[in-house]
């Protein structure tokens, strides 16, 4: 007679190849479930750096009114100081790209500083030049000397010169001037009632502890769903 094939050791071997297998399987998973919550925490990081990075930032303002936009800059770097003769330009463009030069609009400047009541009159009327600023050529610009720190709006109004074809705007910016580099800024109170340069240059505590404590729960529930799915 022929020897019987033993089944119950070839079933105990298929069954440790699929055991195997499995394993293999779940480790794959495993690998690229970790690989792939190490890129989503390390994106986190960055946008928390990113986030925690943004004040003090530097960036040109936009507005737009009808057929007109218009972009301000200050110099030096959007970040006037208070007492210092600081250089302001506006970008005007028609819709379409096109640039409005100071010669084909009359424009005008007041420089407000806020709060303040409908009808007062401003606090500066700067004259404005043409300048020639990055890529722009004869736009308006004007020298602003900021007396305090503190915010401020600028008001720019402007309407078409004989010949030109444009709608008339008002643009309205928000600027905030930090305290000068001679100024006391113990003693000093900026023009809307609140210490000066000693509280406005500083983020408060929460606006920096929510970035962190949100990038901390976060990762509390990864690790629990990275601990549940390896039990």
């Amino acid at each position: 007679m022929f020897p019987q094939p033993n089944r119950g050791k070839s079933s105990l071997f298929s069954g440790s190849i699929s055991t195997s297998q499995k394993q293999r399987r779940y480790l794959f998973k495993a690998i690229s479930w970790h690989q792939g919550t190490i890129k989503y925490l390390l994106f986190l990081s960055c946008l928390v750096i990113s986030i925690t990075n943004i004040y003090p930032a530097s960036a040109h303002k936009v507005e737009v009114a009808g057929d007109v936009g218009g972009t301000l800059h200050i110099e030096p770097n959007d970040n006037p100081r208070a007492g210092e003769p600081s250089q302001a330009w506006f970008a005007l463009t028609r819709r379409g790209g096109r640039v409005i030069p100071l010669s084909q609009c009359n424009c005008q400047l007041a420089v407000y500083a806020e709060p303040y009541a409908t009808g007062e009159p401003p606090l500066l009327e700067p004259q404005l030049k043409p300048v020639a600023a990055e890529r722009y050529q004869g736009i308006p610009g004007a020298e602003v000397v900021f007396p305090k720190p503190g915010i401020y709006e600028l008001q720019l109004n402007g309407k078409p010169v004989s010949g030109a074809r444009f709608k008339p705007f008002e643009f309205k910016f928000e600027v905030t001037v930090a305290g000068g580099s001679t100024q006391d800024t113990q003693k000093l109170r900026d023009v809307n009632g609140n210490l000066g340069e000693g509280e406005s240059q500083q983020l408060p505590i929460w606006a920096i502890a929510l970035p962190i404590l949100g990038f901390i729960g976060i990762l509390v529930v990864v690790l629990r769903n990275m601990r549940g799915g390896g039990e």
